[in-house]
């Protein structure tokens, strides 16, 4: 039986379409392991993004606390779209799990081409998530305006040096994870801005329990909490935010960019520059146009091959997902 809340539509699913969203739940943890690239965008073409928001909203819902402490699992289960959650977090932790540290390797060996693919992906996006916008008036272009260009601001910042306490953890786990929900803006990003994306994935990569339970638990505060305000301002200003979110996708696309010159670093007094979990900790990048002499062109030619099958990839998936 389907059945209908206020803000999606609930559905019974076959075992067929459960894997399907498994699937679909691992298109979005890959994207949220790379810096740049938003699971929330992921979700969004793929069609599942007012469900997923509406099914995290649910489980702050004031009948679900009750049923909790009477112990009504009858009611619990009424109330929340388990079913939905787990499937996509069993894709998320998958992919996650899987791919943490293949994306690892490439960002320190193939960063070119491994930022060209997503570049593909996020320019693809960027025209999937444009039809959500029902009708294009001066609002919705000054929020797309106003959201390229505070993220371009944003993506320019320096990551910063921050402290490894579980308090700091938490924290980051909250506002990335506020980050990753949204269309646009990388939760993975924020993480590195805040310091903690390397920290993040060498814990996955080295199973460092301890830090994932702190980020963890920041993680489901944030997603609960920042669910209520996306769900309602998809329900009352559904062009304006989605217009928003173009923009912050537009402006991200200058962090994205596959070519960039590291221009200084943090140094200690002696002048010798400081390092973060093995990488130098970069305070400056210019983004830069390659040349073609260089190896007669052939690393600009897989750039732009893997940036369009990242474009391609993304408009296969969202005609699949609308089928």
């Amino acid at each position: 039986m389907t059945t209908t809340n206020e803000e999606y539509e609930r559905k019974d699913r076959s075992l067929k379409e459960y894997g399907a969203l498994v699937l679909k739940g691992m298109a979005m943890g890959a994207s949220d392991v790379v810096p740049g690239v938003s699971g929330g965008t992921m979700a969004f073409i793929l069609g599942i993004y007012q469900e997923l928001i509406g099914s995290i909203k649910d489980v702050a819902n004031p009948d679900l606390i009750k049923a909790l402490f009477s112990l009504n699992f009858k009611k619990i289960f009424e109330i929340i779209n388990w079913q939905f959650l787990i499937a996509v977090a069993m894709g998320i932790g998958i992919a996650i799990v899987s791919l943490a540290g293949i994306l690892e390797y490439l960002l320190e060996n193939q960063p070119v081409f491994l930022w060209s693919f997503f570049f593909g992906l996020v320019l693809a996006s960027i025209i999937m998530v444009q039809k959500q916008v029902n009708s294009w008036g001066a609002g919705p272009i000054i929020a797309v305006v106003l959201g390229t260009v505070g993220a371009y601001w944003l993506v320019g910042r320096v990551p910063a040096e921050t402290p490894n306490t579980w308090w700091f953890l938490m924290l980051s786990g909250m506002i990335a994870i506020c980050a990753m929900i949204l269309p646009g803006i990388s939760g993975s990003f924020i993480l590195v801005l805040m310091g903690k994306y390397q920290t993040v994935l060498g814990a996955v990569n080295d199973r460092d329990i301890m830090t994932l339970l702190f980020i963890a638990i920041g993680a489901v505060i944030g997603l609960v909490t920042f669910a209520q305000i996306l769900s309602y301002l998809f329900k009352n200003y559904n062009d304006l935010t989605v217009a928003v979110l173009i923009g912050l996708m537009i402006g991200s696309l200058r962090k994205i960019w596959p070519w960039k010159d590291d221009l200084d670093w943090v140094r200690d007094a002696a002048g010798e520059i400081l390092m973060r979990d093995g990488h130098p900790i970069v305070t400056k990048q210019a983004n830069y146009l390659p040349s073609m002499d260089v190896n007669g062109g052939q690393e600009i030619i897989f750039a732009i091959g893997l940036a369009a099958i990242g474009f391609v990839l993304i408009i296969v998936l969202e005609r699949l997902s609308s089928d």
